[in-house]
């Protein structure tokens, strides 16, 4: 501690007001989504990219923990300090630049997602990834775990829209990986390297972007299903058709349920309670209205009831269910662990049996939603924070269903990263072999291990450790 003290203080003179002591700043920082808390020794907020390479060489020469931020909308403790240190704030570098000419977009770190949407929509282009959280998370973090969202399914993820990134490795050393052109084979790929790495291999400072032409034409379809299993066949059957959604959205029936019980309103009268699918076709108007036929097909066949949007304000409507859903279901418990598996296609049926049995054994509620565009799902385990008993087997059934999304062949995080929350669970997914290579990457970018360390391969016990009570800006969604 000493020697962070005396680098803190030789940081102080060097950036002066940038590195931020104040109890209440580093109060802050020390959570990110997940609230798990450790207390950093300083805030620093750079104002230019040398005061970032002043960071990391001192950090460098004194062994100082160093963690990137964003917004903090990570759920898994990927931004929280958990060796302490020095917390890297980025939230300040907002600066969106659009070359639209060429489709191309130039984010710094801190640039709100949200805020790209409407820039580069304003110049009649679209950038696909789009998470829950778009109006808070930012570009920085979103390329620290490789963030998805609904659009996944057809469009892709982050990774699949960064052309180059600029910023610094853990040592202070000017980088930049790509270029801002359409075509790069020069090197080892580390840009996507780095893209999902959860900040522990550089700083990025900017992310050039690949941008895609904004739809013409949209249409949006809610639709019920008698079970589970029938929604999953008939988004198979639909898939089989060579249909692919821009949207593709599943919510269970203990999701619908939820979100009924909020509004006070059926999603489908007469039909309460039953798992629904919402779909959204994108594309020019003869694309969309080509889709749209044979989707209809699908869905008078292979559905109990359904609703079509005749325009945006009715979409959002019809969307509405989404959103809510997640926010509702604390009124089934006031704690959740929200996991994001990914399931193969072929495995859809067996998924569903995997959740039904999860919920037998452990008998806690799991309202599950997510993208069945991509498989990835969203399994929410409900549990009381003040029920030893509800805590233990919340646990146990986290790990139950990790272990059986890897039998199943799926991923264990589709979006929001190992961080601390999954570092049980890394080794479910990846055998010896593998973890120490991912090792040794970090060792050879960041041989004094400054880089957000104690994530990802250090076992953290999430159980052991309490959460701060705080309500965060996305708490509601």
């Amino acid at each position: 501690m000493a020697s962070i003290r005396i680098a803190t203080q030789q940081l102080r003179r060097r950036l002066g007001p940038q590195v931020v002591l104040s109890a209440d700043a580093r109060f802050r920082a020390s959570f990110d989504g997940s609230k798990l808390s450790f207390l950093p020794a300083a805030v620093v907020r750079p104002r230019k990219e040398a005061d970032i390479a002043a960071v990391l060489a001192l950090a460098n020469r004194h062994c100082v923990p160093v963690t990137p931020r964003g917004a903090g909308t990570s759920l898994t403790g990927s931004a929280s300090p958990v060796r302490g240190g020095w917390v890297l704030d980025l939230s300040g570098w907002k600066r969106i630049r659009i070359d639209a000419a060429a489709g191309i977009a130039q984010a710094q770190a801190g640039a709100i997602v949200a805020d790209l949407h409407r820039a580069v929509e304003a110049k009649g282009w679209f950038y696909p990834p789009d998470p829950a959280s778009k109006q808070y998370c930012t570009i920085g973090g979103n390329i620290a775990c490789n963030a998805g969202g609904m659009h996944g399914g057809k469009y892709g993820v982050t990774r699949d829209f960064v052309l180059a990134l600029k910023g610094f490795l853990p040592t202070g050393e000017p980088v930049t990986w790509g270029t801002a052109t359409k075509k790069f084979s020069s090197g080892f790929n580390l840009r996507d390297l780095w893209i999902g790495s959860e900040g522990m291999l550089g700083i990025v400072t900017e992310a050039t972007l690949k941008l895609i032409p904004l739809p013409a034409a949209r249409w949006t379809l809610l639709t019920a299903f008698a079970d589970e299993a029938a929604a999953f066949r008939a988004v198979k059957a639909l898939f089989a058709q060579r249909v692919q959604p821009a949207i593709c959205e599943f919510l269970d029936r203990h999701s619908v349920q939820c979100a009924e019980a909020a509004s006070g309103q059926a999603v489908f009268a007469g039909q309460e309670g039953r798992p629904v699918v919402l779909i959204e076709l994108a594309g020019t108007a003869s694309e969309v209205a080509a889709q749209k036929k044979t989707v209809l097909a699908w869905a008078r066949t292979k559905a109990t009831a359904l609703r079509v949007a005749r325009n945006r304000a009715e979409a959002e409507a019809l969307w509405a269910v989404r959103r809510g859903c997640s926010s509702a279901m604390f009124r089934l418990a006031d704690s959740k662990i929200n996991e994001d598996i990914v399931v193969p296609f072929r495995s859809y049926g067996r998924c569903v049996r995997l959740l039904s049995q999860l919920r037998r054994e452990f008998r806690l509620p799991m309202p599950t939603f997510g993208h069945l565009g991509d498989g990835n799902l969203h399994v929410n385990i409900m549990y009381h924070r003040d029920n030893p008993g509800e805590r233990r087997r919340a646990a146990a059934a986290g790990e139950a269903l990790m272990r059986g999304v890897v039998a199943l062949g799926g991923a264990i995080s589709g979006e929001h990263g190992i961080g601390l929350a999954k570092t049980p669970f890394l080794r479910l997914q990846h055998p010896p072999a593998q973890v120490r290579a991912m090792q040794a990457v970090k060792h050879a970018l960041d041989p004094r291990g400054i880089l957000n360390p104690g994530k990802m391969f250090e076992i953290f016990k999430v159980w052991e450790h309490p959460r701060v009570a705080v309500k965060m800006p996305w708490d509601h969604k």
